[in-house]
Order: C-alpha cells, then sequence, then structure tokens
C-alpha cells in the first residue's frame, strides 16, 4: 500500500468519526486533504451547501494533529453554525472552541487552553480581527503556532462577493504574514468566477489549488408564489405553511416583517419564533435549539440568521421579500434540504422588495469628500479618537462611519488602536472606479434577482449560471420545468384577517433621554437631558419598513405634498384611541415642515378638529439646511432652526397643559427632542409626539 493509500484510509476512518459509518471521501475532499497534510499548499474550495467543506478541514486537522501540527484556527462568521461545528467536531474527538462576541468572559480561559496544546480548532469570529489586542498580541501567536488556518465563507474577502466584510479583508495581511508550511483553505459555497479568482489571487497568487464542482441540490424544489399585496403574501404563508414538509425557515428583508409575521402565524396557531440582529443572545440560542429539536414550524429571520444554521433535515426555505442578490438568494436557500430528499423553497417577493435594496444600497462607501473629512480630523487630532467622538465630526450615521473606517484602516489610511482610531498619514487615494464598479454590479444582481422572479425557464439553472456553474442544465424539479406551480388563490377571510394584523396602527416613539457626545461646546448641553424638558413616549402609525403600512407611507412620502390622507386620519384616530397617557391632551402643535407643510398642517388641523382640540400653531423651522444623518449633526441642524412665534408662546400661555406635538414622521428624534423643550420652556407641562410614520 502507497503512502498516500494509506492516509487516505486514515482519513476515511477520520471521517466515519465525524460523520457516521456510512460516510466516504469524495475525490475532491480527498484532494483538498491531501493538498493541506501532505503538500501543505493554499487552497479555495468552491462547493454547494452539504456537500461536506467542514470534513475537509475537520480531517485536516486531525491528521496535521496527529502529525505534531497545532492547532487549527477557523475564521468565520456565522455564530450559529460555529456552535454546530462545535458539537459535530466534540463528537469527533476533535476538541473546539470559538472566540467571538457572545462568549468574552470565556477568552482568557480559551487562550490558556491552546496555549497548553489542550485545543484541536479555534473558531474565531471575524469582528475579532479589528480589535487592536487581538490583532496585535493574540492572533499573531495563533497564526505563527497554527497547524491549519482556514477561512471560511471566503465570498466575504472580496468586495464583490455579495456579503462582502471589511474586517475580512485584514486577512490579506494574515495569510501574507504565515510562515512558510502553514496550509490555508478557504470555503465558500457561493462565488462566482469573478469572485473566485479574486479570493485565489488573495490566498497566493497563481498558486492556490481551486477545487470548484457542480451547485445542484437535487432535492430542492423551486417555485415563485407571485401575489400582488402583502396581506396577500402573508395569509397565502397562513394557509399554506402547514402543507410544507418538517420545520425550516422564512426569511424575511427587515425585522419589522419578522416580528408582524411571527405574530400573524401565532395567531394563527402555529410554533413559530421571530430571530433578528436585534433579538437578545439567549432568545436566540432557545430558538435555534426550538428549531433543531422540531419544537417549531419556522424560524422567521432576517438575514442575521444567514446561512449559519446547520439542520440537515430543514424540510423547506420561504422567503418574504426577495434579497437583492441571486448568489445570496441561493446560499440562503442551500441550509434545506441536506439530509431529506426533498425540501421546498418558495420565493414571495414583494412590491416594496426595490425600496428596501436601496436603502441598503444607500449604506455603500461614503463619497470622498466625507471620506477626506474624516481623515482630516484624525491627521489634526493629537489623541486616538472614538467612532462616539469622531461622529458629531462626520455626517455619517454610526454604523455607515464604523464601515468606512475598517476600509480605511485595511487600505493602511487610518488604523484602530487603544482608544480609538489614528491616522497613520500614508498617501490614500480614493478608488472611485473601483466603487463604481461594485455598485453597478450590485444593480446588476438585481436586476438578475428581478429576472429571475420573471423566468419561464429553470429556476435552479438561472441560479447556477449566476454562479458560473458550467454544469447548470435544467432541474427537472422545480415549478417551471414541473409545470406544476403552487396556487395564489387566497381566501378573503384570510387576507382581510392579514390585513388587520398588519395594518394594526400604532408603534411607540421613545424619547430623547441623552444628549450627543460632541455638542457641549457649541450647544451648551450634554450628558442626561432634564427629565422636565423630555417628551413623553410618542406613537406613530407605522414604520416605513413595515409589509403592512409601510408600502402606504412610502408612497405617500415619495409623491408629491399634499393634504393629508383621509384613511391615514382614521388609522391614526385608532392609535389615538388605544394611547394610554397619563394625562389627555389640551391642545394641538405641529412641526414646522420644508418639504411637506400641507401635510403636516392639515394633519395636525384635522386631529384637533376630531378631538375637539384647539390648534395653537406651528413651530415654524428656519432656513434649508442639509439632511444630516447622525445624532450630533442632525441636532445642531434643529437647534437653531425651530422656534416659538410669539402667537404659539401667547397661546401656550392661556393653555400651559398637554400638547399633542405632530409631525410627518420621526427619524432620529431630535427635531421633537428640541421642540419639546422650547415648548416647555414657553410654558406647556408635556409633550406627547405623534407622527404618520416612523424609518423602523
Amino acid at each position: 500500500m502507497s503512502s498516500s493509500d494509506g492516509l487516505r484510509d486514515e482519513a476515511e476512518r477520520c471521517l466515519r468519526a465525524l460523520a457516521g459509518d456510512h460516510a466516504r471521501l469524495r475525490d475532491d475532499q480527498w484532494t483538498a486533504i491531501s493538498a493541506l497534510v501532505v503538500e501543505r499548499r493554499r487552497a479555495l474550495v468552491v462547493q454547494r451547501t452539504g456537500w461536506g467543506k467542514s470534513a475537509v478541514y475537520f480531517v485536516a486537522t486531525r491528521l496535521l494533529r496527529e502529525r505534531g501540527a497545532g492547532p487549527t484556527v477557523i475564521v468565520s462568521p456565522l455564530l450559529a453554525l460555529m456552535r454546530n461545528q462545535i458539537e459535530a467536531a466534540d463528537r469527533a474527538g476533535i476538541r473546539a472552541r470559538t472566540i467571538n462576541s457572545s462568549n468574552t468572559g470565556d477568552w482568557d480561559q480559551v487562550f490558556a487552553e491552546v496555549e497548553e496544546g489542550a485545543v484541536d480548532v479555534l473558531l474565531v469570529s471575524p469582528e475579532r480581527l479589528n480589535n487592536p489586542d487581538f490583532r496585535d498580541l493574540v492572533l499573531p501567536k495563533l497564526a505563527a503556532g497554527a497547524g491549519l488556518v482556514v477561512v471560511d465563507e471566503a465570498h466575504c474577502i472580496s468586495d464583490w462577493g455579495h456579503d462582502f466584510r471589511p474586517d475580512y479583508r485584514r486577512l490579506r495581511t494574515l495569510l501574507a504574514d504565515l510562515p512558510p508550511g502553514i496550509p490555508v483553505l478557504a470555503t465558500t459555497a457561493t462565488a462566482n468566477a469573478r469572485v473566485t479568482k479574486d479570493v485565489a489571487e488573495q490566498l497566493a497568487g497563481d498558486d492556490a489549488l481551486v477545487l470548484r464542482g457542480p451547485l445542484e441540490r437535487d432535492s430542492l424544489h423551486l417555485a415563485v408564489v407571485n401575489l400582488p399585496s402583502a396581506e396577500q403574501r402573508v395569509a397565502w404563508l397562513g394557509e399554506h405553511l402547514g402543507d410544507l414538509p418538517g420545520s425550516g425557515i422564512i426569511y424575511t428583508l427587515t425585522v419589522a416583517a419578522a416580528h408582524e409575521i411571527t405574530g400573524w402565524l401565532r395567531d394563527r396557531g402555529y410554533e413559530v419564533a421571530a430571530y433578528s440582529g436585534q433579538t437578545e443572545q439567549a432568545e436566540r440560542l432557545q430558538a435555534e435549539r426550538d428549531l433543531h429539536d422540531n419544537k417549531l414550524k419556522a424560524l422567521v429571520a432576517t438575514s442575521a440568521l444567514g446561512m449559519g444554521f446547520d439542520k440537515p433535515d430543514l424540510g423547506f426555505i420561504v422567503h418574504v421579500g426577495a434579497p437583492q442578490s441571486p448568489v445570496a438568494y441561493y446560499q440562503q436557500i442551500g441550509r434545506a434540504g441536506r439530509g431529506v430528499d426533498r425540501a421546498e423553497v418558495i420565493l414571495l417577493p414583494g412590491r416594496e422588495d426595490r425600496d428596501i435594496w436601496a436603502y441598503f444600497a444607500s449604506l455603500a462607501f461614503p463619497p470622498e469628500h466625507i471620506v477626506r473629512s474624516t481623515l482630516d480630523v484624525l491627521d489634526m487630532a493629537d489623541r486616538p479618537l472614538s467612532t462616539t467622538a469622531l461622529e458629531p465630526m462626520v455626517d455619517l450615521n454610526r454604523a455607515r462611519l464604523e464601515m468606512m473606517l475598517k476600509v480605511l484602516d485595511v487600505d493602511g489610511a487610518a488604523r484602530r488602536v487603544k482608544g480609538g482610531w489614528t491616522s497613520t498619514g500614508e498617501p490614500w487615494s480614493y478608488d472611485r472606479e473601483r466603487y463604481e464598479r461594485v455598485t453597478a454590479e450590485r444593480r446588476r444582481e438585481q436586476q438578475a434577482m428581478l429576472d429571475y422572479i420573471a423566468t419561464t425557464g429553470c429556476r435552479e439553472e438561472f441560479l447556477r449560471r449566476q454562479l458560473d456553474d458550467p454544469a447548470a442544465a435544467p432541474c427537472g424539479r422545480c415549478d417551471n420545468c414541473t409545470g406544476r406551480h403552487w396556487p395564489t388563490e387566497v381566501t378573503q377571510e384570510s387576507t382581510t384577517q392579514a390585513r388587520d394584523r398588519l395594518h394594526r396602527p400604532g408603534v411607540d416613539i421613545a424619547p430623547r433621554r441623552m444628549w450627543p457626545t460632541g455638542v457641549k461646546d457649541d450647544l451648551g448641553v450634554s450628558g442626561r437631558i432634564k427629565p422636565e424638558l423630555q417628551a413623553e413616549t410618542g406613537r406613530a402609525l407605522g414604520r416605513l419598513t413595515d409589509i403592512g403600512w409601510g408600502n402606504r407611507l412610502r408612497g405617500l412620502f415619495a409623491a408629491d405634498d399634499t393634504d393629508v390622507p383621509a384613511d391615514l386620519v382614521d388609522a391614526v384616530v385608532k392609535v389615538l384611541a388605544a394611547w394610554d397617557w397619563t394625562a389627555r391632551p389640551t391642545g394641538v402643535v405641529t412641526i414646522g415642515s420644508r418639504s411637506r407643510p400641507r401635510l403636516v398642517t392639515t394633519f395636525g388641523r384635522r386631529i384637533a378638529q376630531i378631538g375637539r382640540l384647539p390648534y395653537l400653531g406651528v413651530t415654524p423651522i428656519g432656513d434649508p439646511a442639509p439632511r444630516r444623518h447622525n445624532s450630533a449633526q442632525r441636532l445642531r441642524s434643529v437647534w437653531n432652526a425651530l422656534a416659538v412665534p410669539q402667537d404659539l408662546a401667547e397661546a401656550l400661555v392661556d393653555n400651559p397643559g398637554h400638547i399633542l406635538l405632530v409631525d410627518d414622521r420621526i427619524e432620529t428624534g431630535w427635531t421633537m427632542t428640541v421642540a419639546t423643550r422650547l415648548l416647555k420652556e414657553s410654558g406647556a407641562q408635556s409633550t406627547l409626539p405623534l407622527a404618520l410614520a416612523t424609518p423602523t
């Protein structure tokens, strides 16, 4: 027997310990394992979900460890999948631990176990790569002593990938600094030819071994169900969820939709749970366990669940709303049907999908003048500046500012250190051409998703061609191939009930309680807002991201200024009727509007008329200023723009009660906060903010 045959037999035994006695290595799995263990090469494996990519790195880990190598370091963004992987590795006798944002209390113990050689696999979340201590002190030691480095979901490295993450770009530096002889494995299920080439080049230039297989999933039965309205889509889901096999995942595009659909399905008697980036960690873990144990029919999840859930017998994936990329869609649906013969995959697209895509597109890399101004601020600072300290000086919201800083860090223009961010002083050029190309690629992907919805050809073949799969061919299973389409009829009763559920009016608006940092010098305020100057908890009719009121409200704000529509007034009256206020309003004041004065004024006057309350007047707003995107900038823009005119001040003297403070929409909350301060200083006892819409 050759040494190669002996090693393959050993690898087969490792695989059976991991996956059961029936398991056998695929040829490409063995090719990858041999390249890592024998040749110590760098390899990129692009294979469909369920093919066995994790088996490659677990088997390679066992073989390398038995030959005296250090632990495997796996960088993975999927915390839920990390937990599943650790359990699977433990069953195979592979000792795995993780370092991520959810287990900070365990880090010292984990590092001690690594030092003692008691850990075979260390899973690291990518955000750790942005932590200065971890990046500068821990990661170099881990990398130098590693037996194998694995980059899971490797498409995240490439800004052409559908899920590009700035933290992942740091891996280029890590890989470049690895000592010779440490093998590297990158894996992904969703990389087209451009992303594959980009990732391979970042791995090892032209020397990377690329193993790319066909992406066919013969258990998936794809379908699209086109319904004209949100309430019909939700009603359809309520009528047909029981027809879907086993348990599964219902994906939504927004947090609001996840909670709305969860509530509706529970009303219909289904065991479901909502799962989003806003879900508490303990609730996430419980929801994952309940789905894994088939205690739930479905998780109703945003992309926070992503691909990171390992349940081979998932019987269905339903999307209420289309992801903006066929590649992202194919990755999400790939979680289903890995351990069953048939899984249903259903897309319920909506008219609002494009609006939501446009919102996500607005979070792209900022224009050059904003980037330059940020670098100028860092250049002039005599100390590191935290994101909080930078925010008042840069017109970006927190999430977008942090994303930009991470990119600048990777590009070498800025650096994250203890205490915040500093400028490196290194030359930096704004790669406008690259950003424009990426933006154009995103638009192409969105159009491709619309083409997928409309296609009369094979759906799986369409998606595989988007991934440049050379073996793409008609599947013979999807709705178009078979001619068997899901029914599009829903009962009027279900539609009415869904409409009532989705259009249940009223969203709480919590008042601002703290002034933003960085405005004390020019505005003279800091810290906690005095309770006597705070607004009460307010109400909005709905969120712009709702799948119920959201469509109606987005249409209103997209149109020209107009009188408040009667149907919205009727709905707001229901909000007012259900408002459990401590004191009934005694008068109505409207916020001055530059863009929709008719809408706001008629809204306030109509509510005053219906409630038999005096309309006291308007707090006018001054000269138009550019829209601001973060708290400090927004507060500055409205601080001196709002005013209480003489006639309103006199009306408040005569009626110093509880003011219903009306606006068309509440975004950051600072306009309401400043108006409340002015009205209370003019004699109002309290303010009750009321608006038609809030963003989320």
